[in-house]
């Protein structure tokens, strides 16, 4: 069975999201201000070979002109996707209403790790990801992700 098929078979609403996403991403802090703001285009793939079943690829640029870009893949086991990337390492599962979930420990800040959750509008051209940031146990920011298919 090819990866593919495999991801088809436990994780069906993350082939969803392939393709390309355009949006923006926005740090709100837990008083409700804007701590920092900026475009992403993002490229959701799923080979059938290799050693990933996901790749993401991100472009993020912000007004000041600051640019980044970031690839990471994920394996599936058994029903999870697993992440072991230099920024972040985790897990993502989806629901019984086809939203994802993602579990991810934050390597690049300390103490620090966020649950996503991704829903995918009824048009799939839009979609929604929310990451709940926790440092040292608590509450720390909220990502606001706002995505379209270009």
């Amino acid at each position: 069975m090819g990866n593919r098929a495999a991801l088809m078979a436990a994780m069906p609403a993350m082939l969803l999201h392939e393709g390309q996403w355009q949006g923006w991403y926005r740090d709100v802090s837990t008083d409700g201000l804007l701590l920092d703001a900026r475009r992403v285009k993002t490229w959701c793939e799923f080979p059938d070979d290799g050693p990933f079943h996901y790749v993401q690829h991100n472009w993020l640029e912000w007004d000041d002109g600051r640019r980044a870009t970031y690839e990471f893949g994920a394996t599936l086991v058994g029903d999870r996707l697993f992440w072991e990337a230099e920024r972040f390492a985790g897990f993502g599962w989806q629901t019984a209403d086809d939203v994802l979930m993602l579990r991810l420990d934050r390597r690049d800040v300390a103490d620090a790790y966020y649950i996503e959750m991704i829903a995918l509008a009824a048009d799939r051209r839009t979609r929604a990801r929310t990451w709940q940031w926790f440092q040292g146990g608590l509450p720390w920011k909220w990502t606001l992700c706002n995505e379209e298919r270009p």
